[in-house]
């Protein structure tokens, strides 16, 4: 039996790469850094499937080359890389990793919020300058984050999950979206108000949209 031809466009955890290699034979641009545009073209021409990333512009030129693929595996959430209205036009499968980036990047900003309240970065840049002359009761005070006011601008899956991990600092919960979010409001109390009133409430604000014209 033959073994469809898969393209890796860039190296992602070598698990995945076994998880494929295990029904395909497979290969990949084993340099850290995104395709060239003629790479991409070259490399997409016979294959069965391609896994791309988001660096990747995947459109009318690519679909032309790519004839008969099967299939592209977008390695991401998002997938404004891909022309899907043409994939879809043409009947090419077009796939994507939904749901696998969300405590990660709650997290993240978890990290950025408190590297702001505790000031951080201005004293990790202080130190390694090679200035810093002890310790002193005025500085670097910062601020405290436990039993502040949290406000949540887009309270979809990555907003809630950022507001799930407040419960631990006992932080009052505020969020504005153009929908009630009945797990923040039963889990934490958290409060429904305009994007005014929570600018005016918060201590920190923690924006969570997609880039829309709405937005």
């Amino acid at each position: 039996m033959v073994r469809p031809l898969v393209y890796v466009t860039r190296l992602i955890p070598q698990e995945g790469i076994d998880l494929l290699s295990e029904y395909c034979d497979v290969e990949v641009n084993r340099e850290d850094r995104p395709l060239t545009r003629e790479e991409l073209l070259k490399n997409v021409r016979g294959r069965d499937g391609v896994v791309s990333l988001l660096t990747d512009r995947i459109d009318s030129e690519v679909y032309d080359i790519a004839k008969g693929i099967k299939g592209f595996a977008n390695y991401a959430v998002g997938f404004d890389n891909i022309d899907v209205v043409e994939a879809t036009r043409r009947k090419i499968p077009i796939s994507n990793t939904p749901g696998v980036l969300t405590d990660a990047t709650a997290e993240m900003a978890w990290a950025l919020l408190f590297s702001v309240s505790r000031r951080v970065i201005e004293s990790d840049r202080l130190i390694r300058s090679g200035n810093w002359k002890g310790w002193g009761p005025l500085q670097f005070i910062g601020g405290d984050v436990t039993g502040k006011t949290l406000g949540i601008v887009g309270a979809g899956r990555i907003g809630t999950a950022m507001a799930l991990k407040s419960k631990g600092f006992a932080m009052t919960v505020l969020y504005s979206d153009t929908f009630t979010n009945a797990t923040l409001e039963e889990e934490l109390g958290a409060t429904k108000v305009t994007f005014s009133e929570l600018l005016e409430e918060s201590d920190f604000v923690s924006i969570h949209v997609p880039l829309m014209p709405e937005t």
